[in-house]
């Protein structure tokens, strides 16, 4: 029996850790928090904090495995490379490992390139603000170069904001680094790619709304097909494409967002080499008939990904609807009774739903990809008549709570 090593066993991971048992796989998985849900589900589990690379190399080494991935966890990325690379199994490698978790480094190789992207600039500390806003101008994005789930992403609007927010920028980034970039109008795309041989497929494209204010850079809704023109959306898959290829990734999926500009344009915003979270993989099953789990298996094993498994089988249309605070479905303050999702699933189109809510937690305004506190998935038609049934699923979960005074 093969034996896989997944590298975090949060939410996302356990359904992958779920498929892959079901598969035949003697699956182990590490995480530092034992209370993680992925780690009962698995055959073999251990309380690893997984950044820790000698650690995890030292699990895998000692139970012996034939493949190691991640699944939703961009900063296992490099973990799952490095274990990979040091037993001699197939992954990534480490470098450009490096390139797809490193936002500065990964700028830096698209704009070698010439892939079309923003302006940007790195700063360590408040005496590179002159130079930074000297190559970047307003309105721009402040982010960590190396972090994930929106986790102290600011819109800079003037010198103040960007002197205010850069200290949390920073000090979320593993190597005190932070990257402002020119802010892009226009509609976020999320892309799935999959990279075969050094030869990347264009999977799905999606449109990624955003909500407004201080949680600007959070998905909370998904719909495909994009809403792009045809001849934009061509564009788009050749950016990125474009962008998998020159990041030197040569089978893995791979996670490309992009904005699609009203003048037609499209640039890149970053890319990851990794399943996504945001019940991305659903969007995929349920919209062209591609199992992500299934090929990201087949890649960490070194097997091969025939066509029938790596490429679309059929077009659906699809949304997803997260349940977030207000303007989303969720009021704010602390859950005091979670309803049934009955309604949600006898929804007219609605084929998947899941909340994470817990009594007692307190629902606030989204600014981080933790606020999604669960999802609808919808199919119909169109894009926008799954959205339309979507939305009104979402509005059948009841949640009650109780208004936190102001301190």
């Amino acid at each position: 029996m093969q034996t896989v090593l997944f590298v975090g066993a949060g939410r996302h991971q356990r359904r992958a850790i779920e498929q892959a048992r079901a598969r035949g796989l003697r699956v182990v998985a590490v995480d530092r928090n034992s209370k993680a849900p992925g780690l009962e589900s698995a055959d073999l589990s251990e309380v690893v904090d997984f950044m820790a690379v000698a650690e995890v190399v030292e699990v895998a080494r000692r139970i012996g495995i034939d493949g190691v991935l991640t699944v939703s966890a961009d900063r296992a990325v490099p973990v799952v490379a490095a274990v990979a690379e040091k037993l001699g199994l197939p992954g990534i490698g480490v470098g450009t490992a490096h390139l797809l978790t490193h936002k500065r480094a990964m700028r830096d190789v698209l704009g070698g390139a010439r892939l079309p992207q923003p302006a940007f600039a790195s700063l360590r500390s408040a005496e590179d603000v002159d130079a930074a806003l000297a190559e970047v101008a307003f309105p721009a994005v402040l982010k960590p170069v190396d972090s994930g789930g929106q986790r102290a992403v600011f819109r800079i609007d003037s010198r103040e904001e960007l002197e205010h927010n850069l200290t949390e920028a920073i000090a979320e980034s593993s190597t005190d680094e932070a990257l402002l970039e020119g802010f892009v109008e226009g509609i976020e795309l999320n892309g799935i790619v999959i990279a075969r041989n050094g030869e990347p497929a264009v999977i799905t494209l999606s449109d990624r709304l955003r909500p407004p204010g201080i949680g600007f850079g959070v998905g909370w809704i998904h719909v495909y097909p994009p809403s792009i023109p045809p001849e934009q959306l061509r564009l788009a898959e050749r950016v990125a494409a474009d962008s998998v290829r020159a990041l030197g990734l040569r089978d893995a999926i791979a996670f490309p967002q992009l904005i699609a500009s009203p003048d037609g344009t499209v640039a890149v915003v970053e890319v990851a080499a990794r399943i996504p979270g945001g019940q991305m993989a659903d969007l995929v099953r349920h919209a062209v008939g591609v199992d992500l789990v299934e090929v990201a298996l087949r890649q960490a094993l070194g097997e091969a990904v025939p066509d029938d498994v790596a490429l679309p089988r059929f077009s659906q249309p699809v949304a997803i609807r997260f349940f977030t605070a207000e303007p989303g479905p969720l009021p704010t303050g602390r859950v005091t009774r979670v309803g049934s999702l009955d309604g949600v699933l006898a929804s007219e189109g609605v084929v998947q739903a899941d909340t994470y809510l817990q009594l007692g937690e307190t629902i606030r305004p989204v600014r981080r990809d933790g606020d999604r506190r669960g999802y609808v998935i919808a199919v119909a038609d169109t894009g926008a008549e799954a959205l339309r049934r979507a939305e009104i699923a979402a509005t059948r979960l009841e949640v009650e709570v109780e208004v936190e005074a102001a301190a």
